[in-house]
């Protein structure tokens, strides 16, 4: 079995590490609620988790993306959505000065693994 993905006229592999982190990368991200709402929303945009793993303080996302999604536009929708679940989630969040409606801090880190010797799941 090949590991490449294909679209009608696009055979692909986009592999991405994401790291997402709270804003003030406060410990917020407990229980299950973060990591259901990811692989949800991954599904909907058609994209495959490899691998993720949720820590109080950041999210580390393993995660094949279609070339028809653009990883920014995939970014904003996991942030969005799930920031709105978990606060929906902790209203004791929203009511605190500094973090008014926004869960996650700005922008994400998505360095591209290639085919080089380090293995994207040994850094997960």
């Amino acid at each position: 079995m090949s590991r490449f993905s294909k679209l009608s006229q696009t055979l692909w592999h986009c592999q991405y590490h994401i790291v997402l982190v709270p804003k003030f990368r406060y410990r917020v991200l407990e229980g299950k609620i973060a990591a259901n709402c990811i692989r949800a929303f991954s599904e909907q945009q058609h994209a495959e988790i490899v691998e993720l793993n949720v820590q109080a303080d950041h999210v580390h996302l393993l995660v094949l993306v279609p070339p028809k999604v653009s990883i920014s536009s995939y970014v904003g929708t996991i942030k969005g959505r799930t920031a709105i679940r978990v606060l929906n989630k902790f209203k004791q969040l929203k009511k605190k000065p500094y973090w008014g409606n926004h869960l996650w801090a700005r922008g994400y880190c998505c360095p591209l693994w290639g085919q080089g010797k380090v293995s994207p799941s040994r850094g997960i």
